[in-house]
């Protein structure tokens, strides 16, 4: 199986330096069921284009699989595998280009962090739904897609098409958010896995998803095809994904499958080396089975609703209360509250700011701001900005928002972050909220902190002590309140302090 990567940036030969791989030499990487090699068809000044050939060995991938696994007879050996696109390339793919997906470059810094034109070729991908789950997933990242359906047989054309599609992707996307497009989705157009899908899945969708996935239209169809409808795992990354970037409206209800059956193929549950765990995906048109110790019942009674949307609706309750007419966002993301503010007539003034351009663009999709009315237009503005540098358009709001924004701060910049938002902006109010670390304990599979880009988590002590200090450095009264569910012992997932200035009961409700 065949994936090209190709670029026209200036000189398009840097693209050995994104992907650490040289041009002049074809690499190998040996994997537990074939071989993978990087080569270079062209590499001028003016294009440059990397191929990543994945050989896959079917006796090879047989005897990686489990003692346990069903016996599927000849299919074990004669399969597609082999000739399309699927998870397998998928893992070669995250081994290969390791460093290039984390967006590292020492020797290219600035290109690797912002997006270059890119051409992406999939001879070969099967694809459950049609081209048009292709345009489907790939469209909403940025994507120009073309899919051609490849037809059963050429020469017999009343036999209609396959499953697979040959697939082409071009547009100006950053290197490293291109390779984790396609680690996740080429699986999850395949809707199979060539190995169990464990626990352990849920943390690499959050690690290749941060950046996109929270704010993807099929979000949830993506998040279950690619845990293999397990509900157990989906329920833990919705949540995940709520709690990372605000940007997550799950209900959270049993997942039904969302688009028409098709066979996923006699290797879809077919181990390898990626560590053994869960059963694979059910069969299509089928509810999963309940969790262990969950009883049907349980799992369809009414979910709790997200903690992003309490988050969202506390901080709107807030600047009510503070009554706030002109409010900025300080780390707006992809603009959900934004959104929200817009939707209030009485936030007169509206402004969202973004360290990443591409989260600003993302916001800008998700407000329609091309086709935005003119009057609400007029409330609204967006631009780039770092919260730790002194910025005059921070100033003038009644009310800055910092939601879910300082534990991504390296702490040894919070001062810096402190004197632009409560020394230099100085807004009337100022509303923080942060996850409490404390209540970690209560999410399933989760490993450390919340988000791998969290430089720190603070317990509710360490919280009210930094806030203690900003008012004390600034002239700010403090206030807190809990958002979400007040565990008698951990106290709640996230912790929100109301910063005023003036006397302490114009801080807001809570406990000082």
């Amino acid at each position: 199986m065949l994936l090209t990567i190709s670029t026209t940036v200036r000189p398009a030969t840097d693209l050995g330096f994104l992907l650490h791989k040289h041009p002049d030499r074809v690499q190998e990487f040996g994997q537990s069921y074939g071989t993978a090699r990087v080569f270079y068809p062209e590499a001028g000044e003016e294009r440059c284009t990397a191929a990543l050939m994945l050989d896959v060995d079917p006796v090879r991938l047989v005897r990686s699989r489990g003692r346990s696994t069903p016996d599927y007879a000849l299919g074990q050996y004669v399969n597609d595998r082999p000739y399309a696109a699927s998870s397998l390339l998928a893992v070669a793919l995250a081994d290969v280009f390791r460093t290039a997906r984390t967006g590292r470059c020492d020797s290219r810094p600035e290109l690797a962090a912002g997006p270059i034109p890119l051409e992406i070729t999939l001879p070969v991908l099967p694809c459950r739904g049609g081209p048009e789950m292709a345009h489907r997933f790939f469209e909403p990242l940025g994507w120009t897609v073309g899919a051609q359906a490849v037809p059963l047989d050429e020469g017999f054309p009343e036999w209609g098409d396959s499953r697979y599609v040959r697939l082409s992707l071009r547009g100006e996307v950053r290197l490293a958010d291109a390779l984790n497009h396609l680690y996740v989705l080429l699986p999850v157009l395949d809707d199979a896995k060539h190995y169990w899908i464990a626990s352990d899945e849920v943390d690499k969708l959050i690690r290749a998803g941060e950046s996109w996935l929270a704010a993807h239209p099929d979000r949830s169809l993506i998040t279950r095809r690619y845990l293999g409808r397990r509900w157990a795992l989906a329920r833990t990354a919705f949540a995940r994904l709520a709690e990372l970037g605000d940007d997550v409206e799950e209900d959270l209800e049993p997942p039904v499958e969302e688009d028409p059956a098709a066979d996923p193929g006699p290797m879809a549950d077919a181990p390898s080396s990626e560590p053994a765990g869960e059963l694979p995906a059910v069969p299509a048109g089928e509810l999963p089975a309940a969790p262990a110790g969950e009883s049907p019942g349980e799992r369809d009674a009414a979910p709790k609703r997200p903690l992003n949307v309490l988050r969202r609706e506390a901080v709107l309750g807030a600047l009510a209360e503070f009554g706030a007419h002109s409010v900025i966002d300080l780390g707006c993301g992809s603009g959900q509250l934004v959104g929200a503010l817009l939707d209030r007539p009485e936030f007169t003034k509206v402004a969202g700011v973004d360290v990443s351009a591409q989260a600003l663009a993302i916001a800008a999709r998700r407000l329609r701001l091309d086709r935005m009315p003119e009057r609400r237009r007029e409330r609204l503005l967006l631009f780039q900005g770092a919260l730790t540098y002194t910025d005059d358009r921070f100033a003038g709001y009644d009310a800055a928002v910092l939601m879910e924004v300082v534990e991504h701060v390296d702490p040894p910049r919070l001062t810096a972050l402190e004197r632009v938002v409560f020394g230099a902006a100085r807004p009337g109010h100022v509303i923080v909220t942060t996850p409490n670390a404390e209540y970690n304990v209560r999410y399933d599979f989760l490993e450390g902190m919340r988000h791998p880009d969290h430089r720190f988590e603070w317990t509710r002590a360490q919280f009210q002590a930094w806030a203690a200090g900003v008012c004390r450095e600034y002239g700010y009264h403090v206030a807190f309140r809990p958002v979400g569910d007040d565990d008698p012992e951990l106290g709640p997932p996230t912790q929100m302090a109301l910063f005023g200035r003036g006397s302490a009961a114009n801080a807001g409700g809570g406990d000082d």
